[in-house]
């Protein structure tokens, strides 16, 4: 087969992984010259702990399996198996961990609740003050600004991908065939559109009722730690946020413990995952009203730096960078991906929300598998 893939970003490019992988011919076209959006303005976490039961579990399982596997062949990604720590600094925080290793799928997860002194063996940077923490053994990281230029690279030793940079596809034409803004017509035997968040002119034509809204995040990067960050780590207002830590427990430290101002009003959470060249990646806040402000705000920033300090038991070094970012989230947020045939051999993919960069080689194989690739 010819397979056409519109997007460049981490779940585009794994549905060209795919299918070539099944021995398929990919052209892969992009409208930057390679991808700018929330596939590399995240946290690289491959993040299994805080996904729902049932589907959302499965998928982001097998696409752990599935990230390490490609890891292997692939050094660049700097996939690394480091696991993760949600730290907890009273009892009612604990309690929230303590009841979500009482899952039925907590031994898939690889939970564990761990004493200070416990989760500090296995992280040895966190010498702030906490009471404890929950471990996950399953999650996992990879590089986020590199990871899909090192795909690209492999899939471009296959012989059977070509990728084109800087074209915009503008237009469905008749079955399994489009054309971009230099005019220029390409067919294949099937056309995969994954256009992250960028929903409006020729998705909005195709599918105009997408039941798939825009959400915007605030996130900064640091200077290297000077040590080993050896997992990811975040506090417990992400129990506040993921489906899998609710809760008897949850209801009741919502009721009697309120998140700052600062977190409330930008409805954030703490996770922070060190980079290959020892800085760190922390976030994040979301916003889900658009028209979204063009920039960023410093009160999340001292929130967290704030929160990071407090949990390091040390400065946080000088943050580098800070950006924003827009992903795509289904409406339906219990959907792990909005998945339709827009028209005769066209397919649109799109709306993982925070789920993308962790689920999208189990995405792209299900694509694959339902459309007989």
């Amino acid at each position: 087969m010819r397979v056409i893939v519109v997007g460049a970003g981490v779940l585009g490019t794994m549905h060209a992984w795919q299918a070539v992988e099944r021995g398929h011919e990919v052209l892969h076209i992009e409208r930057e010259v390679e991808a700018r959006g929330a596939s590399v303005r995240n946290f690289g976490q491959i993040w299994v702990s805080g996904r729902a039961g049932g589907q959302e579990l499965a998928t982001a399982l097998r696409a752990r399996e599935l990230w390490e596997g490609i890891g292997d062949r692939v050094p660049g990604l700097g996939f690394r198996a480091i696991g993760s720590l949600t730290v907890v600094k009273n009892a009612a925080e604990r309690a929230v961990a303590e009841a979500a290793t009482r899952r039925p799928d907590a031994a898939a997860r690889g939970y564990r609740l761990l004493d200070a002194d416990e989760a500090r063996e296995i992280n040895p940077a966190l010498r702030g003050g906490f009471a404890g923490a929950l471990w996950c053994e399953r999650d996992a990281a990879v590089e986020p600004r590199v990871a899909q230029r090192a795909l690209r690279d492999e899939l471009l030793g296959s012989g059977r991908y070509r990728y084109l940079g800087g074209r915009e596809v503008r237009e469905v034409v008749g079955e399994r065939a489009v054309r971009d803004d230099h005019g220029e017509t390409h067919r294949g035997d099937a056309v995969v559109l994954c256009p992250g968040a960028w929903l409006g002119g020729l998705v909005r034509e195709l599918v105009p009722d997408l039941p798939v809204r825009r959400v915007r995040l605030q996130m900064m990067q640091t200077d290297p730690l000077g040590e080993p960050l050896t997992t990811s780590v975040a506090d417990a207002d992400s129990f506040r946020y993921y489906p899998a830590y609710r809760s008897d427990a949850l209801d009741a430290l919502q009721a009697g413990q309120a998140q700052t101002p600062t977190a409330a009003a930008h409805k954030m959470q703490l996770l922070m995952v060190q980079r290959a060249d020892g800085g760190l990646t922390i976030g994040d806040t979301h916003e889900y009203e658009a028209p979204f402000a063009f920039d960023t705000v410093e009160e999340p920033y001292e929130h967290l730096t704030g929160v990071v300090e407090s949990i390091l038991g040390r400065p946080l070094p000088r943050i580098r960078r800070r950006w924003a970012g827009v992903y795509a989230q289904c409406t339906d947020t219990a959907r792990v991906v909005h998945r339709q045939q827009a028209r005769d051999g066209v397919w649109l993919v799109t709306g993982p929300g925070g789920r993308g960069m962790t689920c999208s080689p189990a995405i792209a194989e299900t694509t694959a598998n339902e459309l007989g690739w």
